[in-house]
């Protein structure tokens, strides 16, 4: 199908493009473009089905109404939830969304990034990969506003919304302990720069260090690039040890520790007491109850968008003010 641009629309008309121009982007008020050209204008356009070149546009105004959202793992049941909301309250504000999706690749990220930064998206809510505040860094030179989301760097001066992490973990794993729990393990990723991780294993670490449990060996990290095999591995070590509690850190690698469990079939894994990082339908499957940590997705989303928004509107002085926004999380025990 042949594009149709205004000079198109001008020709069938015989006007100027100049006028049409005038016409479609409402500046033919004050009698610059009388009543009747300017809706026969209107009504060819709408024959023609024509559609306005967003970047252009975005380009002359200094907006195009866009927000790019960048998140970790979209198959991740927090995450899609979470870009289903902040679309929502950006449609609310009179923004529409493009979404990416990096599965942890810091390379993915980039050219995310850059190719948002090509459409002239107004702002970035971007859940960062490890190592990325480069990255981070870059967008902030060039006066773009942005909130980091689930996720921060405590050394980039950067709006942000995430959660209570390592009070919230301390709870739970608490609630393993308070059901008589003596050797809890913890499936969480390998981190070296993630906060969010770093402080669910804390607060892991603190709970059983208090009660005078805590065992190096029960302590099990995994990467997102091999997850399958490293959750393979971790789990038949953690069984070995007969473990009596299990934490796992993530909506993700809960699914797949607790997969594995359950292949086994044995009936002496029946006494593990477990504790999740967010709600997931498919525990309604499961022989036995999934406790589990409810992330206020919905804050979270309107959060960031008030965040972005405020940084859109304030200009030349949105960097004036950093907001670092934690939202308590909740312990679903029932």
């Amino acid at each position: 199908m042949t594009k149709v641009s205004l000079k198109t629309i001008a020709k069938e008309l015989g006007v100027s493009t100049a006028t049409v121009s005038l016409v479609l982007n409402g500046k033919d008020k004050n009698g610059r473009v009388s009543k009747n050209k300017a809706q026969l204008i209107r009504q060819k356009a709408e024959e023609l089905n024509y559609m306005p070149n967003s970047i252009a546009k975005s380009l002359r105004v200094g907006n195009s109404k866009t927000l790019g959202l960048i998140v970790a793992d979209i198959t991740n049941v927090f995450f899609g939830s979470l870009a289903f909301h902040i679309q929502e309250n950006a449609e609310k504000a009179g923004y529409a969304v493009i979404i990416g999706n990096t599965n942890e690749d810091i390379n993915k990220m980039n050219k995310m990034v850059n190719l948002l930064m090509r459409r002239q998206v107004d702002g970035f809510i971007i859940t960062p990969t490890e190592g990325s505040e480069y990255i981070v860094q870059d967008i902030l030179s060039r006066d773009i506003p942005i909130v980091l989301v689930d996720r921060h760097f405590p050394d980039v001066q950067v709006n942000s919304v995430t959660i209570n992490n390592h009070q919230i973990s301390y709870e739970a794993v608490n609630s393993l302990i308070e059901k008589g729990c003596r050797k809890i393990g913890i499936l969480v990723y390998y981190s070296d720069h993630q906060t969010h991780m770093y402080n669910r294993k804390r607060g892991y670490v603190q709970a059983v260090t208090e009660a005078g449990i805590y065992d190096e060996e029960l302590v099990k990290e995994v990467r997102f690039e091999t997850l399958e095999e490293d959750i393979h591995n971790a789990i038949n070590d953690l069984l070995a040890k007969q473990i009596d509690g299990l934490f796992f850190a993530t909506n993700s690698i809960s699914m797949l520790g607790l997969r594995k469990i359950i292949s086994k079939n044995d009936p002496k894994f029946s006494g593990i007491n477990y504790m999740c990082f967010d709600e997931n339908d498919a525990y309604n499957l499961l022989p036995f109850k999934i406790p589990y940590i409810k992330q206020p997705i919905q804050k979270i989303a309107k959060k960031t968008i008030d965040q972005i928004i405020v940084q859109i509107k304030d200009g030349n002085d949105r960097q004036s003010i950093v907001e670092n926004s934690v939202i308590k999380a909740e312990l679903i025990l029932e």
